[in-house]
């Protein structure tokens, strides 16, 4: 029979305390205590002001002592102090220390965290103590933002473990894991392990992981993370292999300076190449941040020569309105990237940017300088911008709810091949816009005047002129209509829209020959383009235009969800008069149609979606480009995909894709490119993935094979272990496979990804 003896405030006047009287008839009949005793006859029984805020419980089957000194709790017995539960077979609670002595199926409580032992003591008010052989765990909430709100749950146990003081535990003879419990695949073993949960840190000495029985690695000091918080520390090595670096291993130091400064030292050991240091230095501050990272190969065993990488990012608000920006890249040499990075997004890059900027924004304007050139990998090198001024401007509140838009521009080309000509250009572009918008369609004719002036250092063509001025007014008038009804498709209630759009520009001709390229490239057409005004990117070329765009989107929208399930869009530009102006080299045809472009986009079942797209010209009768992408993909983590990408005279490849489960946990992920052209593949992806049973660990591996040109092919293998609540050992390769295979998702949520930092 439980029964409730002590109730009491912990910071209580002992003059304040009415009398404790205890019935002996609750006590089953036994022999009232001494401190019964004075309770029944009525005395007072003071207690010791010293005590933590709330209430202190006690209960048990049998209580016996004196209740100003010292009561002893048998059976079923329990201490209760506001978050803080402790029970055990028996209980002795010293009231003028503060103290509880547990004996016999120990367990500590406070909210979900847990530690269960034969015997301990806690002084409860310091949160002090110590247990012997416990067992613990403790409920962290992840701050992962790919899993928000999920929880990890960390357990372990020890030969003693020490309570230091509010969420301060030390334990000796210890181990750490998130595994459940009995499948602990994956434990940290250490001779002491520290848990601080107010930095959510976790330090272990004399330490080595331990996976599937067999240590992996063992370390004097490290520090983990208890809820992906940084510390300083050694990342775990990365370790991976391809045929232009050979063996690679990665060794990181990660140095936690200050809350808002840290890090990352690199040393990377290749076989092939040699010995190269790294390091990234990041900063944040209210006002600015950036980061800054250098590489350093003192001598490529391959090439014989010295190689390094360096890279400065800063942003800076020097005021609420004016903000700077810096961003310098530089390699030693154009084969930096393709020689040492496994990647093919890294290793197929053709410049690296320099710019330094400054911008200002106002109210309803902003300006900004510019000063922006490239380190040039590949050919085509880009001009610089030295330097560059931008004002622009844009106001929606003028009478008659008419719109004001300005542009306007001063920049200075310079381009280190004396081949190409330098100059500079000027461009204003005020336009006034008057859109009428109403439920249901809408109107919006837009009008503005194009000024260039260009003053050159040569001329593009022998005795032509070096100072050239373009003035051409622009008139667009952009309208459509939405209209809506009430369908049923597949057994299921749709709202159906019909859009219509049509878009007219006009923009006389002026001869352009003269005018150099400096930063103008033909649009890749598209529906994007064909409702713009200029046909050109950049402003060197303003292509003339007497044109009309139509095109049709029709919609299905679920009715209960408001969810677009399927899209289908026509369009095409209809040429009143022929184009005249061109870009060098660029072959023009009169045909008073362009070609007409069609997409679909939508869930044709719950499983499978179709995305197509085509451009097809009715002057030749032929199709020029094609795209047609299926997904089946009935759950997750199960997803095939199979894609077709046909360009006249450009390419023509097979892409197929999938991530599949392949029984007992294992998964098989994979990617081949095919072109069909060059008969050969350009890019081909193998892994596999799996998951323990428990879902504490994961492995992955992927070997990655791509070629920039058929003669420079690079391969990389990857292999990754990622323990839950603690991150992956070597290369991760999931960016890799999310990109490469659409649809694809991990097979467990990766909750930080380096093991001991951030």
């Amino acid at each position: 029979m439980s029964l409730l003896i002590l109730c009491f405030p912990g910071l209580t006047n002992a003059g304040a305390l009415a009398p404790l009287r205890v019935d002996p008839s609750l006590l089953g009949g036994r022999a009232a205590s001494p401190a019964a005793a004075s309770a029944a006859a009525g005395e007072a029984v003071s207690v010791k002001p010293e005590l933590s805020d709330g209430e202190t419980t006690v209960r048990a089957t049998s209580i016996r002592g004196l209740r100003t000194v010292e009561v002893v709790a048998e059976g079923e017995a329990e201490i209760v102090r506001d978050d803080f539960r402790l029970a055990a077979n028996r209980l002795t609670y010293n009231e003028l220390t503060d103290e509880v002595v547990a004996e016999g199926d120990v367990l500590l409580q406070r909210g979900e965290d847990r530690l269960e032992s034969p015997r301990g003591n806690l002084v409860l008010y310091e949160r002090v103590g110590q247990f012997e052989s416990p067992e613990y765990s403790f409920v962290i909430p992840s701050r992962s933002e790919e899993a928000p709100g999920r929880t990890i749950v960390g357990r372990g146990r020890a030969d003693r473990i020490s309570l230091e003081g509010e969420n301060q535990f030390r334990a000796e003879g210890a181990t750490w894991t998130t595994c459940k419990p009995d499948s602990e695949d994956w434990f940290i073993r250490a001779e002491e392990i520290e848990l601080d949960f107010d930095r959510q840190v976790g330090t272990a000495r004399g330490s080595s992981l331990v996976f599937m029985d067999v240590p992996l690695l063992y370390w004097p000091r490290m520090s983990f993370p208890l809820a992906e918080q940084r510390q300083s520390g050694f990342l775990v090595p990365s370790v991976a292999a391809s045929n232009k670096t050979g063996f690679d291993v990665t060794v990181p130091y990660y140095w936690n300076i200050a809350p808002n400064y840290d890090a990352t030292i690199v040393p990377r050991v290749m076989s092939r190449r040699g010995l190269q240091l790294g390091a990234e230095f990041r900063y944040l501050t209210p006002t600015y941040n950036g980061q800054t990272r250098i590489e350093w190969l003192p001598q490529d065993r391959v090439t014989g020569e010295a190689r390094g990488l360096g890279s400065v990012q800063h942003a800076h608000a020097l005021t609420q309105r004016l903000h700077a920006s810096v961003n310098l890249n530089a390699v030693t040499d154009d084969q930096y990237f393709e020689d040492l990075s496994s990647t093919l997004q890294v290793s197929s890059r053709r410049n690296l940017l320099r710019e330094g900027r400054l911008d200002y924004r106002g109210d309803w304007w902003q300006a900004s300088m510019l000063a922006q050139g490239y380190q040039n990998l590949r050919d085509d090198e880009p001009y610089q911008r030295l330097p560059q001024f931008v004002v622009s401007a844009y106001r929606d509140d003028l009478p008659g709810g008419a719109e004001f838009i300005f542009d306007s521009e001063v920049v200075n080309f310079r381009h280190s091949d004396d081949a190409f000509i330098d100059g500079r250009r000027y461009n204003l572009y005020p336009q006034l816009a008057l859109p009428f918008v109403r439920p249901g369609w809408f109107v919006k004719p837009k009008i503005g005047f194009h000024y260039t002036s260009y003053d050159l250092d040569d001329p593009v063509m022998p005795g032509g002129a070096t100072s050239i001025t373009r003035s051409l007014p622009i008139f667009s008038v952009d309208s459509g209509m939405v209209f809506e009804r009430d369908s049923n498709l597949f057994g299921r209630a749709f709202q159906q829209t019909l859009e219509p759009r049509l878009y007219y520009v006009n923009i006389p001709y002026e001869d352009q020959s003269e005018i150099p390229v400096f930063d103008t490239a033909r649009y890749d057409f598209g529906f994007a383009q064909i409702f713009t005004e200029n046909r050109y990117a950049g402003i060197d070329r303003i292509g003339d235009a007497n044109q009309i765009t139509a095109a049709l989107t029709s919609r299905f929208i679920e009715s209960d969800s408001g969810i677009e399930r399927m899209r289908v869009t026509v369009g095409q530009r209809y040429h009143l008069e022929d184009r005249r102006v061109a870009l060098p080299g660029e072959s023009l045809s009169n045909f008073g149609r362009t070609d007409v472009l069609a997409a679909f986009s939508g869930r044709i079942s719950r499983s499978i979606s179709l995305d197509a797209a085509m451009q097809y010209n009715p002057e030749n009768q032929n199709t020029q480009r094609t795209n047609v992408r299926v997904r089946f993909q009935p759950e997750r983590n199960k997803v095939f995909n199979i894609g077709y990408r046909f360009s006249r005279d450009v390419l023509r490849d097979i892409d197929v894709s999938a991530q599949w489960p392949l029984g007992g946990r294992w998964y098989g992920v994979g990617r081949v490119t095919r072109s069909i052209d060059e008969n050969r593949i350009t890019e081909a992806l193998a892994g596999l993935e799996y998951v323990s049973t428990c879902g504490c660990w994961a492995v992955r591996t992927a070997v990655h094979r791509f070629a920039i040109t058929p003669d420079d092919v690079t391969n990389a293998f990857f292999l990754q272990l990622q323990l839950t609540g603690l991150g992956g050992i070597g290369p991760s390769p999931v960016n890799l496979l999310k990109r490469s295979v659409p649809g694809y998702g991990m097979i467990n949520e990766s909750v930080s990804d380096p093991w001991f930092g951030p």
